[in-house]
């Protein structure tokens, strides 16, 4: 095991896991992983999936002010199951509001997240929050509301940051693939007709080479914007890289990491309910570094970092 650095990565901050399940809180007993962060007023605040002994996931809430030491947790989750398609149908099976995205548009917060009842195929949701209520912990999020076709398998959604000619972006993975849409609304009611337009397709015979998955919202910087996304090979081993997109039209990739950035590597990545992965869902910038947050082996929460300018290095 390499501890705390990866060679050409991300650098791991901490000995063990930043956040593991509470005993005794029923609702994230079994599990905690794949979170979301937004940087709001120097505090990170992590959106991350927990998941009950009754296999239902919901969202909770952790908050640090450096990006390591945890400030605050919540004894509640944030956002729970509301509607038929993440309510559970099959007693004991896996259901609920998986992998959160977290994007912030004006003075709107949006999360975007898995629904799945255990019926229907896994589809792409969206909820929205003011940012004041979203500062003073008022949970009042909108009804939500599907943004993926129904029928699909589709899962990894987020809301592009800014409008792209005067139309929303979504982010999503279908067949293995991350692939676009626009839409007039953050609710997408054009998700029926979607083109699915391709952006990262997997890689044969790379570390990437089985499917790929966007990982945390595309980070705004002066190349272009930054893009960290998963990837999975042959033999279902989980590691992240990263791609640069076009500032104007982020449909173009300029540039894609070779090489994976980050792979499991600690007892908690390559043991856990499902072994050998890290599952970012969300990354902030501070100070020339990205703190990088993630699920190993579904099972637990961890953070790691890597300097911009490193990583435009493994970019060119």
């Amino acid at each position: 095991m390499k501890f705390p650095y990866d060679e050409d990565g991300f650098k791991r901050l901490t000995k063990g896991p930043l956040l593991i399940p509470r005993k005794g809180v029923s609702w994230e007993e079994r599990a905690i992983f794949n979170p979301a962060c937004i940087d709001i007023d120097g505090k990170i605040s992590i959106l991350y999936r927990a998941m009950s002994n009754d296999n239902t996931s919901v969202v909770g809430i952790a908050e640090t002010k450096n990006g390591v030491k945890i400030d605050y947790i919540g004894d509640k989750p944030i956002y729970e199951p509301r509607e038929y398609f993440e309510e559970k149908r099959i007693p004991g099976g896996n259901s609920g509001c998986e992998d959160p995205r977290i994007t912030q548009i004006g003075n709107n917060i949006y999360i975007y997240y898995t629904a799945y009842n255990g019926i229907t195929p896994p589809a792409v949701a969206m909820s929205c929050i003011s940012k004041k209520d979203f500062i003073k912990r008022n949970w009042n999020w909108s009804k939500p509301v599907l943004v993926t076709a129904d029928g699909v398998d589709d899962k990894d959604g987020c809301l592009h940051p800014e409008l792209i000619k005067g139309k929303y972006m979504l982010y999503h993975r279908v067949s293995g693939y991350i692939c676009v849409d626009y839409g007039k609304t953050p609710g997408f009611t054009e998700r029926n007709s979607f083109k699915n337009i391709p952006l990262l397709l997997p890689r044969k015979g790379m570390w990437d080479s089985k499917k790929v998955g966007i990982s945390a919202p595309p980070i705004k910087t002066k190349k272009g914007w930054l893009l960290i996304y998963h990837g999975v090979s042959e033999d279902s081993v989980y590691r992240v890289g990263a791609a640069l997109l076009d500032l104007k039209d982020p449909t173009m990739v300029l540039s894609r990491t070779t090489d994976y950035i980050f792979e499991p590597m600690d007892k908690h990545d390559l043991i856990g309910q499902v072994n050998n992965v890290v599952f970012p869902c969300g990354a902030v910038l501070r100070g020339g570094k990205i703190f990088m947050y993630y699920g190993g082996g579904d099972s637990v929460i961890d953070v790691a970092e890597i300097k911009l300018d490193d990583i435009f290095k493994a970019l060119i």
